[in-house]
């Protein structure tokens, strides 16, 4: 059973964990903030379950919390950040921002991310773009758990892309997707939760379709077993947009997010901001994109890219987010290591 606990209570319990490993108070408050908010979408993969995994990190030096990311200008609309081997969240947020600067200045802006870390969701950095009346893209290439189509053993990571649209009114319209049929993190919170996975996600070592996430070895790329090719050849290009051009390497030699806890992920993102002003539709293209929403309503109960998300965040900002009972255990002794008070202030769901 899952107990449900304040986003309030998470955020403040996140930030303090984050600052009791070494983290600036705005760091904090940035990385936990950005977590409970991926939870309060519903996005539990790449929400706050993952915060113990960053505080093992941090306390083995493999992240560092005193990292000062270096931005480089190398143009008028393109600049590469240095993460220094820092929180993945503040780096992608950076530069998201040093992007949304540069196309309010000339048009667009494109920026690199070297030697950084896990970064969460990438709808949160596109999101910010588009609340900013900008159109914001995303990309970060991961460790390897997908197989290439026709493959049996793991290459690429999720890879995963985001696109973010702004509205005349209300949040965003957002694209958030991984290359594969779901995040790795879905099998990682299944174990945890001991349920089943659904068909067609996962095959075990031997290459066969398996629904056991206790023997899933590799994830299966979008398009499923006939169609994978399609989320394969996605995955493959932004690998080298967000490897190969940042200076990173690719796929199976990226450090293993879990299983090389000692060593820095050295991961590469692309954040890219596109100024509307700068086209032909830009006076029309919000109350266009209304017109098309609704004209999508009127085929049946059909939700724009991003609003599923909207709706999860509003029944989570008033009944809680659910924690099962391993993470939450997970999460408190984690309160006990650093002196915090536990999760207690929580109702069983």
């Amino acid at each position: 059973m899952s107990t449900r606990v304040p986003h309030t209570r998470l955020t403040q319990w996140a930030v303090d964990c984050l600052q009791a490993v070494g983290c600036s108070e705005a760091d904090a408050q940035l990385v936990g903030g950005s977590l409970v908010q991926t939870s309060l979408w519903g996005v539990d993969s790449h929400g706050i379950l993952r915060l113990t995994h960053y505080l093992r990190r941090l306390t083995m030096g493999s992240i560092d919390a005193k990292a000062e990311p270096m931005v480089r200008r190398t143009g008028p609309v393109t600049a590469q950040l240095d993460g220094m081997d820092g929180l993945g969240i503040i780096h992608a947020m950076r530069a998201m921002e040093v992007a949304m600067e540069m196309a309010r200045a000339n048009g667009v802006g494109v920026v690199g991310v070297s030697d950084s870390s896990h970064c969460g969701a990438m709808g949160l950095y596109t999101r910010t773009a588009a609340r900013a009346k900008l159109i914001g893209i995303a990309m970060t290439h991961s460790s390897s758990v997908v197989a290439p189509h026709g493959g049996k053993a793991k290459f690429f990571g999720t890879n995963p892309l985001s696109i973010a649209f702004p509205r005349t009114q209300g949040e965003p319209i957002c694209l958030d997707m991984a290359t594969a049929q779901v995040a790795w993190n879905k099998v990682l919170n299944a174990r945890i939760e001991n349920v089943p996975l659904e068909p067609g996600l996962t095959i075990d070592a031997k290459g066969e379709p398996t629904t056991d996430p206790h023997k899933a070895e590799a994830l299966i790329p979008l398009g499923g077993e006939t169609y994978g090719y399609k989320g394969y050849g996605l995955a493959f290009m932004i690998e080298l947009l967000c490897g190969m051009l940042n200076g990173m390497t690719y796929g199976p030699h990226v450090t293993k997010m879990y299983e090389e806890l000692d060593k820095p992920r050295k991961l590469g993102h692309l954040l890219i901001a596109i100024d509307p002003k700068r086209f032909a539709g830009a006076a029309t293209m919000e109350g266009t994109a209304e017109m098309m929403i609704n004209e999508l309503r009127g085929e049946g109960e059909i939700l724009f890219p991003g609003e599923p998300e909207l709706q999860e965040e509003h029944r989570r900002r008033s009944d809680g987010i659910p924690i099962e009972p391993a993470a939450l255990a997970d999460m408190n002794a984690w309160s006990e290591k650093l002196g915090l008070q536990p999760l207690t202030h929580a109702e069983a769901a």
